[in-house]
């Protein structure tokens, strides 16, 4: 899935869009995502200035994106009626810095697949190894719902 797709599923856009391409997907199972970290990216203006460093929320936002893309298709939601937001995380451990030039690859597994609640284990790799990982909670919302209550 090219981030033309992507873009056609998720709301999200520049600078928080933070999914470039899905890799695999096993509807009501599994799914395989890439983020491309590249030094331009806003957040390096701050975080941190002559150290650059990927901030974990970040890459819980990225599994996260991931994760509702798998909900969404799994669930077979109406494309531009329903947005994922978050429900919950549990269990975040970041166990080794992402930098500028890291390909980040999120791997995330159905624990239980609903509407009301979704629940994924998520794991985030660079080159292999084991960067971040998470239990993500999300629900889908009518995106009119979300906007009558803002």
């Amino acid at each position: 899935m090219d981030i033309q797709e992507i873009m056609n599923i998720l709301p999200h856009r520049y600078p928080i869009l933070l999914v470039d391409r899905i890799l695999e997907i096993e509807e009501g199972k599994r799914i395989v995502g890439l983020k491309n970290v590249s030094v331009n990216e806003p957040v390096f203006q701050g975080h941190f200035p002559g150290f650059p460093l990927f901030p974990g929320v970040y890459i819980l936002e990225a599994m996260a994106q991931v994760g509702g893309i798998l909900m969404i298709k799994s669930l077979n939601l109406e494309i531009g009626k329903y947005a994922v937001v978050f429900a919950g995380i549990d269990d975040a451990r970041f166990k080794k810095p992402v930098y500028p030039g890291d390909q980040l690859i999120l791997e995330l597994e159905v624990i239980s697949l609903k509407k009301v609640l979704s629940k994924m284990k998520g794991v985030a790799k660079v080159n292999g190894e084991v960067v971040a990982e998470a239990v993500l909670m999300a629900a889908a919302r009518k995106l009119e719902d979300i906007k009558r209550n803002a």
